[in-house]
């Protein structure tokens, strides 16, 4: 992986953000409505970003038996397992990296089912846990189009988060405050978007695997100013790396897109094996999930309803397919890796025909690739890096 100054400058800012996690406290799914919790006073916890933790500390496979053996499979999200595993253990990375005994403790948790029916399960066990209000937004899934009545029945979930969250901090939202939240919001993540746009260029000056470290801010700090700040610094440098030709890969070969969730135990050394064989991982689905341009400051509720409902996991087939495509063309890219995740299957979309569709319609050269988030066990590493060189060769050939 690249070695960027923002990197270093990220440190600072979580560490900033884990030391303020004080009461009230609210805890939130990744793609759920963090920006209405931040305008009403709280602080914003997010255990998928703990998970990614214990996955890309290779910790998971420690907690993960944990949690099977008190009745959460080993076929469902290694995330849900891993955290709660870890919960059950008493432990967590945030000791080691901040300092914090333990995660914080809610006093509201709320959840999004935009990305996954897990979610719910995941946080109704900690809502029991802490004796704690959960609240769920259930959005309309797999939809082709986001239709005006979606949007309405989910902001009029919205309102009845609010509702709740208000009496437990005593205090009305403050519309102006929520407008305000919704704009840094927007303006956070549109940058986010520009710094992952530098690799359009060729050579990328960034690859997968730097976004997927560099894309913790506009996950836990969304609707912050700190957020803003820092992705203008970041897209600052990329954008003089891409000026200068510097590349993220030396001798940059082959351009690959990566669909689905990243491998957060083996980060390192798939991006040396795809580095190795001179192929850049210029773009994915994944990390461009946390872009919102259609965050809108005067129309904040229904903008935040649309956005968190069109987001890429929640969308028909037709869609996936023609945004795939569309980044195809985008980004120049020769070949497409399908991450197989065995434990994330929303977030999984080899198994119902999109490679074929998606190669037929575009000609474009395809893998699927076994594995998993957090569980190292459904990744067999030797034959991966098997099909990764194979599948690299191929394509060279034909780009040469």
């Amino acid at each position: 992986m690249s070695r960027l100054r923002c990197q270093d400058r990220m440190k600072d800012v979580l560490r900033k953000y884990f030391g303020e996690l004080t009461t009230p406290v609210a805890w939130c799914t990744s793609a759920g409505p963090a920006e209405i919790l931040r305008a009403l006073g709280f602080h914003v916890y997010f255990p998928e970003n703990h998970a990614a933790m214990l996955g890309a500390s290779r910790q998971a496979q420690k907690y993960i038996p944990r949690a099977n053996n008190v009745g959460y499979s080993s076929e469902i999200c290694s995330y849900l397992t891993s955290d709660i595993g870890a919960w059950l253990c008493k432990e967590t990375p945030l000791t080691a990296a901040y300092g914090m005994p333990s995660v914080p403790k809610p006093d509201l948790i709320v959840f999004n089912t935009n990305q996954c029916r897990e979610v719910a399960d995941w946080f109704n066990y900690f809502g029991r846990e802490f004796s704690c209000p959960v609240v769920g937004i259930y959005p309309p899934r797999h939809v082709e189009e986001v239709r005006k009545a979606y949007v309405e029945d989910v902001v009029a979930q919205f309102r009845g988060l609010i509702e709740t969250a208000e009496k437990l901090v005593d205090r009305q939202l403050d519309p102006q405050q929520l407008s305000e939240t919704v704009r840094l919001s927007r303006e956070g993540t549109h940058l986010w978007k520009l710094m992952l746009e530098t690799a359009i260029n060729r050579p990328a000056p960034l690859t997968f695997f730097d976004g997927t470290i560099l894309m913790a801010p506009v996950v836990v700090l969304r609707g912050t100013v700190e957020c803003v700040e820092f992705y203008q610094s970041a897209c600052d440098e990329l954008k003089s790396l891409a000026e200068s030709g510097v590349g993220a890969v030396p001798d940059e070969r082959v351009r690959l897109y990566w669909e689905g969730m990243p491998i957060w135990g083996r980060l390192r050394s798939l991006s040396d094996l795809f580095a190795e064989c001179h192929a850049a991982v210029v773009a994915s689905t994944y990390c461009n999930s946390w872009i919102f341009d259609d965050f809108d400051s005067a129309h904040p509720l229904e903008s935040l309803a649309y956005a968190y409902t069109q987001i890429f996991i929640n969308r028909g087939e037709n869609f996936k397919l023609n945004y795939l495509k569309q980044m195809i063309t985008d980004y120049r890219v020769d070949g497409i890796v399908f991450h197989d995740s065995k434990t994330c299957f929303n977030n999984s979309n080899n198994r119902f025909g999109l490679p074929q569709r998606l190669q037929e319609e575009t000609g474009i050269g395809m893998l699927i690739l076994d594995g998993d988030l957090n569980d190292l066990r459904f990744f067999p590493e030797e034959r991966a890096r098997t099909k990764v060189e194979t599948f690299i060769e191929q394509l060279s050939a034909k780009v040469i």
